[in-house]
C-alpha cells in the first residue's frame, strides 16, 4: 500500500467518526386509565422495563396522579418493542392499558 493510499484511507475514516451522531431517543410513556389496576402497572413496569419494586410504585403512582409516567428512554426500535410487549401482556389480562412513544426533547 502506497504512503498515499494510507493518508487517504485514515482521512475517510477520521471524516466517518466525525459525522457519526448518536440516534434520537423516545420516552416510553404509560397512560392511565379507570379500570387498570395498580399491580398490574408495577407488574409491568417490573417486567418490561426492569425497575426494582421502589420505582416501579414512583412512576406508577405518577401515571395515576398526573395522567401518565415514563417507563424509560429508549432508541425508537427498543421503545416501539416495549410499546408492543405492553399492549399485548395488557390485552391478554384484559386491561387497556395504553403505552406510547414520544420524542425526547
Amino acid at each position: 500500500m502506497a504512503k498515499e493510499d494510507s493518508f487517504t484511507q485514515d482521512k475517510v475514516a477520521t471524516t466517518n467518526r466525525e459525522a457519526l451522531q448518536e440516534p434520537p431517543l423516545y420516552k416510553v410513556l404509560l397512560h392511565n386509565d379507570d379500570y387498570t389496576t395498580m399491580d398490574f402497572v408495577v407488574m409491568i413496569l417490573q417486567t418490561v422495563f426492569y425497575k426494582d419494586s421502589d420505582e416501579a410504585t414512583r412512576i406508577m403512582l405518577n401515571v395515576h396522579h398526573q395522567g401518565m409516567g415514563i417507563a424509560g428512554i429508549y432508541t425508537r426500535e427498543i421503545g416501539e418493542t416495549k410499546v408492543e410487549i405492553v399492549h399485548r401482556i395488557a390485552k391478554k389480562n384484559l386491561f387497556p392499558l395504553r403505552c406510547s412513544l414520544e420524542q425526547e426533547s
